[in-house]
This record gives structure tokens, C-alpha cells and sequence, in this order.
């Protein structure tokens, strides 16, 4: 995800980009209160444990703006968490972090989120525009009840193999570590169909109480079975589902007390091929990991 925010002004002069380290983290995430970003110092950490990036440091040390990239093998990556303090902007801060993330990330297809704020931006830089995501969160209205065991079950260590093949067709990304610390991160249910795995979920600590995401399935009510199998799990917390406007989940998340609390416009920079299924992506790990 990728916005603007408010933030004392600088010195252009004194303005220095550096790589992102844990020394930033508490600026990062001082940006992103800023912002009324639900992130919790640990998302920011837990991001960089997986990424990298760079940040803007004005005369005073101040982190003054953000960016960062996930590497999905040697051909794609996604970006975001990138923010440019208000006070900072029209000063070419946003470009220069930007260039600097290309720059980094290349010769990879980057794919990001963004804001309505940040679209010119990725567009000057060649980034097109190929869908839109819809944020949905809330406490979940009335009980779930998980599917049955023959159809959702836990994930279990030996599963690790079937859901990263599953997420390579969903994406046509490379990312198990991603996974691997994902999963470590959380609970994860698989979706089995005569003895074939078919889809899987995450849900994990994230911002103002849980993320469900990814969750990868080969038709939408089988990702609404993994859904309910990880609320049926969680109960009564506040819950995030961040899904793409064409995943026919819109409606039905509404109906169980998930609203939609806003949108970003999915860019792509370089050769983007739709993955050919049958597994599709039905909601994102977040904004940012895509």
C-alpha cells in the first residue's frame, strides 16, 4: 500500500536515502500513525525481516519517508509501505525513492498497491493499472462454523510443498520463505477435494487484530469455506480481508459485518502474465506482500 502523510519539514540539502534497517522501524511506524495505518510496530518488523528498502532521513536524523521491496525469485517482487511525509512533498522525495526501489528490484516485474494519491507517480514511471483491491474489516457478526474436517482441515508441516505449488499457479510468484514465515506466523487450514490439496488460508496477528490472507482456492465458495474455517477459529476479533474487487467475496463479507473500509488500485511495472490457474488468489497476505 502506498500513501502521503504529515510530518515536519526538512532541509532538502541534509535530506539523506539510506537502506531501511531496524533503527528505522520506530519512524516507519511513526509515519504510519500519521497516516491512521492500523500497522503495529511488530507488521513494520516483521516486513523487513522478509524485505528491504530505503528510507529518507532529514538533518535531525527524522525519518521522513518510506519504501519497501519484496523479492519473489530473480523475476518478480511486490512493493509498498511507501509513505512521504506531507510537509516533504513536491520536493521530488517520492521520485527518489522510487527510483531507488527500481533501481534495487530490477530486472523484476514489480507489482504494488496504490493509493489514489500515489497513481501518477507509478504511472510516470511505466507502472499500468490491471485491477483494484477492496479492504473489508470488522468484528464478524454471528457464529461461524468451520466446514467439515473431510473438506477444511489445520495445516499441517507436510502441507508446506502443496500450498506453495498452489500459490506459484495462483501468482506465478516464487515465494516460500514468504510462506514459510507466514505460516509460522499464524494458522493455516487446507481445503482437500478427493485427496488433492485445493486451496489454503492464512490468518495471522496483523494491525487492529487479524489478517485473513492469502487465501488461494479455485472458486470463490471455496474460499468462502476457507474463510469461515479460519473465523470459526478466530471468534469474535476484529478481522481484515483485503480481496480484489473481481473475487466475488464483496458481498457476502458485507453480510457477516466485514465493510468495505476502502480500496487501492493494483499496478504492475514490466511484463505481467495472468496465472492460469485453476487456483486464483482470493485475498491478499496485505497490501504491501500482495
Amino acid at each position: 500500500m502506498t500513501a502521503m502523510t504529515t510530518r515536519p519539514g526538512d532541509n532538502d540539502d541534509e535530506v539523506a536515502l539510506v537502506p531501511f534497517a531496524v533503527e528505522h522501524l520506530e519512524g516507519a511506524l511513526q509515519l504510519s500513525q500519521e497516516m491512521s495505518w492500523p500497522y503495529r510496530l511488530g507488521d513494520w518488523a516483521f516486513a523487513l525481516e522478509l524485505g528491504q528498502g530505503f528510507v529518507l532521513r532529514n538533518g535531525a536524523g527524522t525519518v521522513i519517508a518510506t519504501a519497501a521491496w519484496w523479492a519473489y525469485g530473480e523475476a518478480h517482487a511486490s512493493a509498498g509501505m511507501i509513505i512521504v511525509a506531507k510537509a516533504a512533498q513536491g520536493r521530488g522525495h517520492g521520485a527518489r525513492l522510487m527510483d531507488a526501489l527500481l533501481a534495487a528490484a530490477h530486472p523484476r516485474t514489480i507489482t504494488l498497491n496504490s493509493t489514489a494519491e500515489g497513481l501518477a507517480l507509478y504511472e510516470r514511471r511505466g507502472f499500468v493499472r490491471i485491477g483494484a483491491v477492496h479492504q473489508h474489516q470488522g468484528v464478524p457478526c454471528g457464529h461461524h462454523q468451520a466446514p467439515p474436517a473431510s473438506l477444511v482441515r489445520a495445516m499441517a508441516p507436510l502441507d508446506i510443498e502443496e500450498v506453495s505449488r498452489l500459490d506459484r499457479q495462483a501468482t506465478g510468484w516464487a515465494r516460500r520463505q514468504m510462506l514459510d514465515r507466514l505460516i509460522q506466523a499464524g494458522d493455516g487450514h487446507v481445503l482437500v477435494r478427493d485427496g488433492e490439496t485445493r486451496g489454503y488460508a492464512i490468518s495471522r496477528p496483523f494491525g487492529r487484530g487479524h489478517v485473513i490472507g492469502p487465501v488461494v482456492a479455485e472458486s470463490a465458495a471455496d474460499a468462502r469455506a476457507l474463510i469461515e474455517a479460519a473465523l470459526a477459529r478466530l471468534g469474535q476479533v476484529f478481522v481484515r480481508v483485503d480481496t480484489a474487487a473481481t473475487s466475488q467475496l464483496g458481498d457476502w463479507l458485507e453480510s457477516i459485518g466485514l465493510r468495505q473500509a476502502g480500496d487501492a488500485t493494483t499496478m504492475v511495472k514490466g511484463p505481467h502474465i495472468p496465472p492460469a490457474g485453476p487456483a486464483r488468489m482470493f485475498a491478499l497476505a496485505n497490501q504491501s506482500f500482495n
